[in-house]
């Protein structure tokens, strides 16, 4: 197995971002703008009216991200696993729903920053529950099931290293 320092792990990251269809690097940038608060979302990213109800949708959704967060180190059994993974259902599923995420590999990424590394064992679990939920369309949902692979649904361990590399928004001019 190949080793990287921090700079190798920050290339791989960019590389992994940029093999995502467009749409799901559109989504991932505006999830991380509303999620960190990175500037006014509706007048950034929205083209028309519908997207700028759904970022205002989204805006709203993820508003329980700072509290999951802080239920994620207190899941160690099955008496504090529904909270949690209830809630980390939610919101997998509204941003299913919202039909620009289209693998398990881009709602990693994505989740991985919104709530870190130490998510990484909850990730297969939610994405496989939301993505079956009968919100999701039919075809939809074939799609995004058989882009989980079997080792990402079955993995032996996780890892604990930290995302390094956060897309943002880049104005044309400054490309």
């Amino acid at each position: 197995m190949a080793r990287y320092d921090a700079s190798g792990l920050t290339i791989a990251e960019l590389r992994e971002f940029a093999s995502f269809a467009a749409c799901e690097q559109r989504y991932i940038r505006r999830s991380l703008d509303i999620a960190l608060d990175r500037g006014d979302a509706v007048k950034r990213w929205a083209r028309d009216e519908d997207e700028a109800a759904s970022i205002r949708a989204q805006v709203v959704a993820y508003r329980d991200l700072e509290q999951l967060r802080k239920l994620l180190p207190m899941v160690d059994g099955l008496d504090n696993l529904q909270p949690f993974m209830a809630r980390l259902m939610h919101q997998t599923a509204f941003d299913l729903a919202q039909g620009r995420i289209e693998g398990f590999s881009a709602y990693r990424f994505l989740y991985e920053r919104l709530f870190g590394a130490e998510v990484r064992p909850w990730l297969p679990s939610a994405f496989c529950g939301a993505a079956a939920l009968p919100i999701i369309r039919p075809d939809q949902r074939r799609v995004l099931l058989q882009s989980i692979s079997e080792a990402a649904a079955t993995a032996h361990g996780w890892s604990t290293r930290a995302p390094s590399f956060y897309p943002e928004f880049v104005e044309a001019e400054a490309a």
